[in-house]
């Protein structure tokens, strides 16, 4: 197998011989943050997506501030090597990365496999918390390379620019507005952003939730335009899985131009004027 572009994946057997290095941090994101209190990886800080990680009155993430003062709170520094994994095949374990790249911090990495595969392979977990002294994070400006906006993506229907919606194909066609679930989160039209590819994230990962080949990669992306077009932006409800996709892309493929849409179909298909495809 080719290797990845980029050095950016941990397996579970490298983590279990590092849980004890002090100059590493793992961190469990979980798209259910009850999973983490009862039963975590050793040593493992646990942060909520939603209470921990977005502002509590914008629909947005936390400034660079906030961030930085969430993390060195944690026990986190800017030197520290961060590990990322989490539940549903790491959807915001990858979000949690996208946005650690975003304000700066490079020395991260994703555990190849969520949760569920640590656990199902019998390996060492704990509900004890940790306790690490406070830590100096400092984030930087955010990264606009790596983010796109709804204006953004507005100029992008008029250009090359390629669009990917990483959805389930229900709701790239409008047959429903959200998964089961979460209905009431959805957006006020169903549908997709016109001219979107549909690439739904799960494509790129194995049943245990390991990433496929490059090659397998490669051939996924490459079949659909993606590799050798740019710009590209991913999208997908909410941001998280779009995140995933663009792990995969950016990272992994080493696509040098690709943006994750946050805002996604919750702000697009409420946007009022803006267009619709079914």
């Amino acid at each position: 197998m080719t290797a990845y572009a980029n050095d950016v994946l941990v397996e579970n057997d490298w983590l279990e011989a590092h849980l004890a290095d002090e100059q590493i941090r793992i961190v469990e994101v979980d798209e259910n943050p009850a999973l983490y209190a009862a039963a975590h990886i050793p040593g493992a800080i646990g942060f909520d997506w939603q209470a921990d990680l977005q502002d509590p009155i914008r629909r947005d993430f936390l400034g660079p501030d906030g961030f930085g003062a969430l993390l060195g709170q944690s026990g986190v520094s800017n030197e520290h090597l961060i590990v990322l994994y989490g539940d549903r095949n790491n959807w915001f374990a990858a979000y949690t990365y996208w946005y650690l790249k975003y304000y700066g911090h490079h020395h991260v990495s994703l555990l190849n496999g969520p949760r569920e595969k640590w656990i199902s392979e019998g390996r060492t977990t704990t509900t004890d918390l940790p306790d690490y002294p406070k830590a100096i994070f400092v984030a930087q400006p955010g990264d606009r390379a790596i983010r796109a906006d709804r204006e953004e993506v507005l100029r992008a229907l008029d250009s090359p620019i390629k669009l990917i919606d990483v959805r389930s194909p229900a709701e790239y066609s409008g047959e429903i507005l959200a998964p089961t679930g979460y209905e009431q989160e959805g957006a006020q039209r169903a549908g997709h952003i016109p001219g979107a590819a549909s690439i739904p994230w799960a494509q790129a990962v194995q049943e245990d939730g390991t990433f496929k080949s490059r090659s397998d990669l490669e051939a996924l992306y490459g079949d659909k335009g993606v590799l050798d077009t740019s710009p590209v932006i991913a999208y997908c409800r909410i941001g998280e899985r779009s995140a995933h996709t663009w792990f995969v892309l950016h990272e992994l493929l080493g696509h040098p131009d690709v943006k994750n849409y946050d805002g996604s179909w919750t702000e697009w298909g409420s946007l009022v004027g803006v267009p619709i495809e079914r």
